[in-house]
């Protein structure tokens, strides 16, 4: 069996990525894939946890995180395609829609 410090690395690994991603892209897509990095970086350290302690309950958790997860890259994906339709591009220095 694997300690639960292997998965906390990983998780923690994988949400740094995610953070340094979502601070340092500037295309919208990408930005999308590094907040889902995030997620299932959570979703990883929920399970391990869950496993650890024997407890079910992180693990029904991540059912709820997982159904927020698709439906925000649903809208999120939406929004992207939209705004690439009427700007061309998906960059987000060329967005200012809500910028007075």
């Amino acid at each position: 069996m694997v300690p639960i410090h292997f998965y906390l690395i990983v998780s923690a690994i994988m949400f740094t990525t995610g953070v340094v991603g979502v601070l340092t892209r500037r295309n919208a897509i990408i930005i999308f894939m590094c907040i889902e990095l995030m997620l299932n970086s959570v979703n990883l350290t929920f399970v391990s946890f869950s496993a650890f302690l024997g407890d079910a309950a992180g693990q029904i958790f991540v059912f709820f995180v997982m159904a927020v997860a698709a439906a925000e890259a649903a809208v999120g994906l939406a929004i992207v395609i939209a705004l690439f339709r009427n700007k061309q591009t998906v960059s987000i220095n060329d967005v200012n829609l809500l910028k007075w």
